[in-house]
């Protein structure tokens, strides 16, 4: 069996269908997540470990192969010629390596094709600051990333760098010069990646997710000095956001971080994908905070419960409710109530939109 063709074969299945995800590991028949429901391949039989330690012989070179072992994890990115491109982790599960691949749009997708609210606009024409990009995972939030700084290099002459582990998306120059550095084979980490990057004359990077205290701290530094930062966090909402960044630091430095956050973040941005009513596809809602001065106000005092009331009066500044969004979705028939409620920071707030 030539094991690149099999891979390639359940990768045009996973296209075929429409599914965001592949799943190969030993003991299951492969399987791809459709409307996010996971479902076997057709035809397909159970994967033995041979067949798994012969895929990662093809996909794996000497010094991704010892990562895997060291880590017992590890990630690539590549395309595949007239199917996409896909993301990649390798991990250890029970003794065997499984894999997990997530499939990647060839073409970049505008701003509009993403049904993001227009507001979001606003974060390309920003100088400097932060910019963050929340939910779960498998929510979109790369898929952002990578439309909001192909908006940016559509329109103005900048030096754009992205730090991303792996390359997810791939840019071409257009009015901007864009480097992609991928954490592995093109640097050591996030944090020296980021550090380099603001010797190399950046006026925007986007660091693909803000994982640990150091890379928060040296994002929240880039932002401080003038450049434009774009990056992503696992989070449900702004104020959880806020919250998140502050855990990871000491308390002895949380006075410092809120001064900070209030002086360069731009705005947050909270993205769902929820299954539509009639299980055929997944469908966005958003919530966007802009930072006003009086969110700035209550970052810095500590004051952060008090935010989501900010949000839900603040459409003429440009924020966009959660809440709002879901209760407008369940009145077009698009999503189920039940469904929206599950996703409501409140509730109640949600019912009373309805």
């Amino acid at each position: 069996m030539d094991y690149k063709e099999y891979v390639e074969y359940l990768l045009g299945e996973t296209m075929k269908h429409k599914a965001t995800d592949l799943h190969i590991c030993v003991g299951s028949k492969p399987l791809i997540r459709v409307n996010s429901k996971l479902q076997p391949v057709e035809g397909s039989e159970v994967i033995k470990p041979d067949v798994i330690d012969e895929i990662v012989q093809v996909y794996l070179d000497d010094k991704k192969y010892e990562k895997l072992e060291k880590n017992k994890s590890v990630d690539l990115s590549y395309s595949v010629p007239r199917l996409g491109r896909f993301r990649c982790n390798f991990y250890y599960q029970r003794g065997t390596v499984a894999i997990a691949i997530r499939s990647l749009p060839l073409e970049i997708p505008d701003l509009d094709s993403l049904r993001l609210p227009e507001n979001i606009m606003r974060f390309t024409s920003k100088k400097k600051g932060l910019v963050i990009i929340t939910g779960a995972t498998g929510s979109g939030k790369s898929t952002t990333l990578a439309s909001l700084i192909s908006t940016i290099n559509q329109q103005y002459h900048y030096h754009i760098t992205t730090i991303e582990d792996p390359v997810e998306y791939l840019h071409r120059h257009q009015k901007s010069l864009v480097t992609q550095r991928e954490v592995g084979s093109d640097a050591n980490s996030f944090v020296s990646a980021l550090r380099g990057a603001l010797r190399e004359d950046p006026d925007v990077v986007m660091v693909g997710e803000m994982r640990d205290m150091e890379t928060i701290a040296t994002v929240l530094t880039a932002a401080e000095t003038g450049h434009l930062v774009f990056s992503t966090l696992h989070t449900s909402g702004a104020v959880k956001s806020i919250d998140r960044i502050l855990d990871v630091f000491p308390n002895s430095q949380h006075d410092q971080i809120r001064s900070q956050l209030a002086t360069v973040l731009e705005g947050v941005v909270t993205q769902h994908l929820i299954p539509t009513k009639d299980q055929k596809g997944l469908v966005l809602a958003c919530e966007i905070m802009m930072v006003t001065p009086a969110i700035r106000n209550l970052i810095r005092e500590g004051k952060h419960y008090q935010i989501n009331n900010l949000i839900q009066g603040g459409r003429s500044e440009g924020m966009h409710s959660l809440e709002r969004e879901l209760a407008k979705l369940c009145k077009e028939g698009i999503i189920d109530v039940d469904e929206a409620r599950l996703r409501a920071h409140d509730p109640q707030l949600f019912d009373s939109y309805l």
